[in-house]
C-alpha cells in the first residue's frame, strides 16, 4: 500500500528523519567491523536488541500486558520482527566476517532495486522512469565513493559467502521497509506511540534473535579453539554496545519508520544509500584522511538521485 500522497513530499523534517538513520547505521558500519572476533556477530546483534529493550521498557512496557496491540496482531508484528530485529543486521555482521567493507555496502546499496522490485511483484506499484533513474544515480554514485574514482575496483570485486549474507539482508530489508508502508494493518493502540510500535517490534524481534545465536553457539562456536573466549569483555564491549542500542537502534528505527510514513519505502531507499557516503567519511576521519574529490562527486550523484526521484 503506498503512502498518503499528501504526506509524502520532502518536507525539513523528513530530509532530516531521512539523513539521521544513515548517518547513524554507517557508524554502525564502522564500529560493527571494530567488534569483528570480539563478540560473535549474531550474539552480538541478540545483546544490541536485549539492551535496546531494556531502554525502551519504561516507556512502552505496557505493550508486554495481556489484551495489548502485540499479542492480538502478533502475526504482523512476527513478520517485522523477523526481518528488521532479528535478521538484517545479524546478516551484516556475518558478512563483514568474510567479505571486504567495500563489498558490503556496495552490496547493501542494492537496496532501492530491492524496494522497487518488490513494490511491483508484491503490492503493484508501478516503476516509474524518474524512480528507476533515481536509483540509478544513487548507485553509481556509491559506486564512486567505494571505487575511489577507479573503475577498475569495482571491476575486480570478487564474491565470497559473505556477499551473498549481505544481499539477503538488502532484500529482506526492502520486505521490511514495505511492511512499514502499510499503517492500516497496525493496531491502534500502537499507532499514536512510536516507542510502543517498536517495542512491539523488539519482543518479536528477540525471539528471532535468540533463536539465532542459541544456534550460533550451539553450532558454530563449539569451532572455536580451547581456552579462547567468546566475548572479549571490556570498557570498549559495554560502550560500543551501548552505542548500538541507542543510535542504529532507537534512534535510527523511530526515525526511519517515520520516514518511510512520510514519504514511501521507494524514496526512502534513495537515502539510505546515503550509508555508503556516510561509512566512507568516518572512515577516512578515523584514519585521519581527508574527504576528496570522488567523495564529493558521490555525493553529488546520490543527492542527484534523490531530486530526480518522484516527489510522491
Amino acid at each position: 500500500m503506498p503512502p498518503n500522497p499528501s504526506t509524502s513530499r520532502l518536507t525539513p523534517t523528513a530530509l532530516v528523519l531521512l539523513t539521521l538513520p544513515p548517518l547513524l547505521w554507517a557508524g554502525n558500519a564502522v564500529v560493527g567491523r571494530l567488534m569483528q572476533g570480539v563478540v560473535p556477530p549474531i550474539t552480538l546483534n541478540f545483546l544490541r536488541w536485549a539492551l535496546a529493550f531494556c531502554l525502551l521498557l519504561p516507556m512502552a512496557g505496557w505493550v508486554l500486558r495481556r489484551g495489548s496491540g502485540l499479542w492480538t496482531h502478533w502475526r504482523r508484528f512476527a513478520l517485522l520482527g523477523l526481518l528488521g530485529v532479528g535478521s538484517y543486521n545479524a546478516l551484516q555482521y556475518m558478512a563483514l566476517k568474510t567479505s571486504t567493507p567495500m563489498n558490503v555496502t556496495l552490496v547493501a546499496a542494492s537496496s532501492p532495486v530491492w524496494m522497487l522490485l518488490l513494490g511491483r511483484l508484491l503490492y503493484g506499484v508501478a516503476i516509474s522512469r524518474q524512480a528507476a533513474l533515481g536509483a540509478a544515480l544513487s548507485l553509481a554514485g556509491v559506486a564512486v565513493v567505494l571505487s575511489r574514482g577507479h573503475l577498475e575496483q569495482l571491476l575486480a570485486v570478487q564474491l565470497v559467502p559473505g556477499d551473498a549474507w549481505i544481499l539477503l539482508a538488502a532484500i529482506l530489508w526492502a520486505w521490511y521497509s514495505w511492511q512499514l508502508a502499510r499503517p492500516g494493518d497496525d493496531p491502534v493502540d500502537l499507532k499514536a506511540d512510536w516507542a510502543a510500535f517498536l517495542m512491539a517490534q523488539i519482543v518479536m524481534g528477540l525471539f528471532w534473535s535468540g533463536l539465532f545465536s542459541a544456534g550460533e553457539w550451539l553450532f558454530v562456536l563449539p569451532e572455536v579453539p580451547a581456552g579462547e573466549s567468546h566475548i572479549h569483555w571490556g570498557w570498549s564491549t559495554a560502550a560500543a554496545l551501548l552505542f548500538f542500542a541507542i543510535g542504529p537502534s532507537l534512534i535510527a528505527y523511530r526515525c526511519w519508520g517515520a520516514a518511510v510514513a512520510r514519504v514511501g519505502p521507494a524514496m526512502a531507499s534513495l537515502f539510505q544509500n546515503l550509508t555508503a557516503l556516510f561509512a566512507a567519511l568516518l572512515s577516512a576521519t578515523v584514519l585521519g584522511e581527508p574527504p576528496r574529490g570522488y567523495h564529493i562527486a558521490g555525493f553529488m550523484l546520490i543527492v542527484g538521485g534523490i531530486l530526480v526521484s518522484p516527489r510522491r
